[in-house]
């Protein structure tokens, strides 16, 4: 079997048995350090009439347009590809180079069950200058490697000048380990990234990358959003800029600086320490995981996000939170429409060369 196709097959499988990680049977201790799934069969509670309450104003919320600032807003019911996801001609179009890595070289994540293979799809844009150094987007479960998505997108938003010359780096997630390195909430996964994978992407590609924190993205759905928030949240010297669709910014894997796993952001993280120079994104859908269950319960997708886009704004970060009308978890039709103008927020205040 090709080995791009396994793991694009085993990417897709892991996102879509997010729901299946909230019934598994108790979890066994993890490593030490690493944190440990939320395990047992727990019932959910039944949300609460203020918990149905908050969620009713989502759909109310101001619609999503371009051009719009910090906030709150909703989008849908109905969704169309955004234009920029056609691949054009008339413009220069970039590159892509794959490579795998085996994680028995790895001296963070090596295979709980056995060495694997992970592949890293690395875009360059045309107008790349060897030798500067790129601002670049981090993805997690290789989010935007399929049908050419990302590479379109940048290829028809750096000819347009609404994005500046930006490198993407699309990399697979652990396959069985996948929430061992995404829903722990401390900085392992990051300096991974740090330390393994951005250097691999250097040496097998030639470009070099940005060390400056304004010039770097993380970006990602679901356990994948939550990546990308811990990130940027654990190692903000190294990333300013954070993208997510169905954040699981909930209690799912709990660890000594989680006890609640990625509801501390809402919960604790933010609400108690410093404002950080972060600039979110971050979406959410109607018919997100748990989206009838009580707030208690730490484990309602919708309501964890909403309660994360409320501590941001309290807080004064520069944020957009968008509500997705009849939309599912990491709804791929709310992608396609969203994400252009997504990625131009993330990077409004970044110079673009000719602009």
């Amino acid at each position: 079997m090709n080995r791009r196709f396994l793991a694009s097959v085993i990417t897709c499988f892991m996102i879509a048995s997010v729901g299946g990680i909230l019934a598994q049977a108790p979890a066994q201790p993890a490593p030490a350090g690493k944190g440990a799934p939320k395990g047992g069969q727990r019932p959910a509670t039944v949300a609460t009439p203020e918990d149905l309450a908050d969620i009713a104003k989502l759909p109310n919320l101001p619609a999503w347009v371009k051009g719009a600032g910090d906030g709150d807003f909703s989008t849908g019911p109905d969704y169309t590809p955004a234009p920029e996801e056609t691949q054009r001609v008339g413009i220069p179009h970039g590159k892509l180079i794959e490579f795998f890595m085996n994680s028995a070289s790895s001296k963070v994540f090596p295979g709980v069950n056995g060495p694997f293979e992970r592949l890293v799809s690395v875009y360059i844009p045309a107008q790349y200058v060897p030798g500067r150094p790129a601002p670049f987007i981090f993805s997690a479960d290789s989010y935007g490697l399929r049908d050419r998505q990302l590479a379109n997108i940048l290829d028809n938003m750096i000819a347009d000048r609404r994005l500046p010359v930006m490198v993407a780096v699309m990399v697979a997630n652990g396959g069985p380990e996948r929430s061992l390195e995404y829903d722990t909430v401390s900085p392992v996964f990051a300096d991974f990234v740090e330390t393994e994978i951005l250097p691999r992407v250097e040496k097998e590609t030639g470009v070099k990358l940005t060390t400056d924190p304004e010039g770097r993205m993380t970006y990602g759905g679901s356990s994948g959003g939550a990546m990308a928030l811990t990130m940027a949240w654990f190692r903000t010297e190294r990333y300013h800029r954070v993208l997510s669709y169905s954040g699981t910014f909930v209690d799912l894997r709990e660890g000594p600086e989680a006890p609640h796993g990625a509801y501390e952001y809402p919960e604790h993280f933010f609400p108690d320490n410093p404002v950080k120079p972060l600039r979110i994104w971050m979406h959410v859908s109607e018919n997100d995981i748990r989206a009838k269950t009580a707030s208690a319960d730490r484990r309602n997708w919708v309501i964890a996000n909403q309660r994360l886009a409320s501590v941001l704004k309290a807080k004064g970060y520069h944020y957009q939170f968008v509500y997705a009308k009849n939309a599912g978890h990491v709804d791929g039709k709310v992608i396609r429409q969203t994400l252009p103008q997504a990625l131009e927020y993330v990077w409004q205040d970044y110079p673009i060369s000719g602009k």
